[in-house]
């Protein structure tokens, strides 16, 4: 078998008949039923509320994540600026007993 078996022409031909069969193949498909393509629309409509509502329910755990957690960072601030300063208070007792020395002599 060589190059010149089919011939060019030959290989068009077939080439041409190859897509008119395509081409009866889609004209032969029935139309779609428009119940069915209502049908479909609706499930996909529904499948996108089904997702919106998702997305919704993901966005609002997430600011609720994000607001539990400013609300902790806050509270650790909080708790942070009430705390006795251990540095602070060791220094004003040491300043006391200084003060008190000074007032004996």
């Amino acid at each position: 078998m060589s190059y010149k078996d089919p011939s060019f022409q030959d290989r068009i031909g077939s080439s041409a008949k190859a897509k008119e069969r395509a081409l009866a193949q889609l004209r032969a498909k029935p139309p779609v039923d428009p119940a069915v393509a209502e049908q479909r629309a609706a499930k996909a409509a529904a499948r996108e509320a089904a997702a919106a509502e998702k997305r919704a329910a993901k966005e609002a755990e997430r600011e609720a994540a994000e607001a539990e957690k400013a609300e902790a960072e806050r509270a650790a601030a909080e708790a942070k600026a009430n705390a006795p300063n251990l540095a602070r208070d060791l220094k004003a007792a040491r300043d006391a007993r200084y003060a008190a020395r000074k007032a004996r002599k």
